[in-house]
């Protein structure tokens, strides 16, 4: 097997509720998952019976048993008796700790491409299965959708059939938050939990019109709050994007990225000119 390259996509999360505490510690959601153009390179080649190693050009990135690839690969040598080797390559692009899923994306292009480069050919059910032991997001990148439902701690899938196209401006402040941390301060702070996903629906039939100013209106964070109490600072970069001409401003997941919903690329690029006077990962993203 020669080696080979697969891409890595970044998502955003055009709705997140949370619904309820889970009896194993997680929390139940209603997520609306959009994949972005914006990718990591995840190259594979073959090694020597038994070794693996990863290399990333970030050096925030782990690069041994705290990766999710390296525990894709643990997962995959245990569950399908391999005894074969790999090394696998990262190329980053998508911002660590932000809120777009770079960690769970990589995981879910290292169970493709060492399903390809192992020969192990499993099924699409088969991978979802070890997608969902290894992390609430991962499930989401192994459908070719740009649009998806995610239940369960994210890891339920359902794949929407809507042709929508949105442009985003993307701003990544360097304020890295994990999510076992924003998620422990939403605990703590949350006095009830919201027990539906209908404002979910809202922004779907908007996606399905095609109308990118009723997704705008509609996006909304349950995870804006504890993100929020973690870094204060953020509200005021949220509140200076709105002050742009937007169709809607969000955070993406537990955060720190903020996106706005663009009417165009040309106002995308517009605001991403004004931005990156002051930051230094800001964006024009399209959804993939």
């Amino acid at each position: 097997m020669k080696s080979f390259t697969l891409p890595s996509y970044a998502k955003l999360n055009l709705a997140l509720r949370v619904v309820a505490r889970r009896p194993d510690g997680f929390h139940e959601l209603v997520t609306l998952f959009e994949r972005i153009d914006l990718h990591d390179d995840v190259s594979f080649a073959p090694a020597k019976e038994g070794a693996f190693s990863m290399v990333c050009d970030d050096k925030r990135v782990p690069c041994d048993e705290r990766n999710l690839i390296w525990k894709v690969a643990s997962v995959l040598v245990k569950g399908e008796k391999v005894h074969k080797g790999a090394k696998i390559v990262i190329k980053k692009r998508i911002p660590v700790a932000a809120g777009l899923a770079g960690g769970s994306s990589n995981a879910a292009a290292a169970l493709q491409g060492l399903n390809k480069l192992w020969d192990l050919r499993l099924s699409q059910a088969k991978l979802l299965s070890y997608a969902r032991m290894i992390g609430s997001d991962v499930a989401f990148f192994l459908y070719d959708v740009p649009f998806a439902i995610g239940t369960g701690r994210g890891e339920m899938i359902k794949p929407l059939a809507v042709k929508a196209a949105l442009w985003h401006f993307l701003v990544v402040p360097q304020a890295p938050l994990l999510t076992k941390d924003v998620y422990e301060h939403f605990a703590v702070s949350a006095q009830s939990f919201t027990n539906t996903g209908s404002d979910v629906n809202i922004i779907l039939r908007s996606l399905e019109k095609n109308d990118p100013s009723g997704v705008g209106a509609g996006l909304f964070n349950d995870l804006e709050a504890p993100i929020l109490v973690l870094k204060p600072h953020l509200g005021k970069l949220k509140a200076r994007v709105l002050r742009h001409d937007t169709l809607g401003v969000s955070f993406s997941g537990s955060g720190p990225s903020v996106f706005a919903v663009m009417a165009s690329e040309k106002e995308a690029q517009h605001l991403k000119k004004i931005f990156s006077r002051t930051y230094r990962q800001v964006f024009v993203v399209k959804t993939k």
